[in-house]
């Protein structure tokens, strides 16, 4: 099992729209019927400021790699709800774990 992170540092003032860019997305996959759960956190200290994190489960790497909207319609919901993103992030980076116990 790999835990997989995703690191965002956002543009002051943004960490809100990108968290609900995030919800309407989990929305979709969960409308889809995905195994894909998201847990969303924020930073309350740290090294940097405005920082979310989207962090999933996967039983392996491929399995994370084809993780894709299903339907054409939900591809094109998919990206009508993460349009503009890169306007809210400064910088990022992912984090793969692979978990022991």
């Amino acid at each position: 099992m790999y835990l997989i992170r995703e690191v965002f540092h956002c543009r002051p003032g943004k960490v809100r729209p990108l968290i609900e860019k995030f919800k309407a997305m989990g929305s979709l996959m969960e409308k889809q019927g995905s195994p894909w759960k998201m847990r969303l956190m924020t930073d309350v200290s740290g090294e940097n400021y405005w920082t979310l994190i989207a962090e999933t489960e996967a039983e392996s790497i491929d399995q994370f790699m084809k993780m894709e909207p299903g339907s054409p319609d939900d591809a094109q919901e998919f990206e009508a709800i993460m349009k503009d993103y890169h306007d809210l992030i400064d910088h990022g980076r992912r984090e793969i774990y692979k978990i022991e116990q």
